[in-house]
């Protein structure tokens, strides 16, 4: 492939997944608006936009096996745990901006779990086998992320365990 055709194909991925992500949220605030037919709207625009996604990482050739896609995901998570949430939280505090502190110190705090996950998954692969998991259970305000139950209180944000979301 050539390089500019990559390189186009890969900043509309990146652009129909932010795409995506954002109509979900816009979604669910206008379903707490009591907007349940604009909420369907947006969640029915964001599934457009994820198969845009879909089908621009198929053009990139990306369509690997199990093995390679949690190695991808490990890779990625590493990053952003070991550079960029480090790194944008610096910035955060040099600029004393609160919101953006606890932002980027949730998503460093998710994302080190989300690493060892993937971690333990990429093994049961390499071992031929699927991963043995139970209930997962996801904090809405900063991700933090357990397995089997949720805890009385988030250890990272303090949100009640009765608010975490279970997979």
């Amino acid at each position: 492939m050539h390089k500019m055709t990559e390189k186009t194909l890969a900043e509309a991925f990146a652009g129909e997944s932010q795409a995506n992500t954002k109509y979900q949220l816009y979604a669910e605030m206008a379903r707490d608006e009591g907007r349940d037919n604009i909420a369907r709207l947006f969640e029915a625009i964001a599934y457009a936009e994820r198969v845009h996604a879909r089908n621009h990482l198929r053009a990139l050739g990306r369509k690997m096996s199990a093995a390679e896609n949690l190695q991808d995901a490990i890779d990625g998570e590493n990053f952003e745990v070991q550079e960029m949430y480090r790194a944008y939280l610096a910035v955060a505090q040099l600029q004393e901006e609160k919101a953006a502190i606890t932002s980027h110190r949730y998503a460093l705090e998710a994302e080190k779990i989300h690493a060892e996950k993937f971690a333990q998954a990429l093994q049961a692969v390499q071992e031929g086998k699927d991963i043995d998991l139970n209930d997962i259970y996801i904090c809405p305000t900063c991700g933090h992320t357990v397995e089997n139950a949720a805890p009385d209180r988030c250890p990272v944000c303090g949100v009640p365990g009765s608010k975490f979301r279970r997979f």
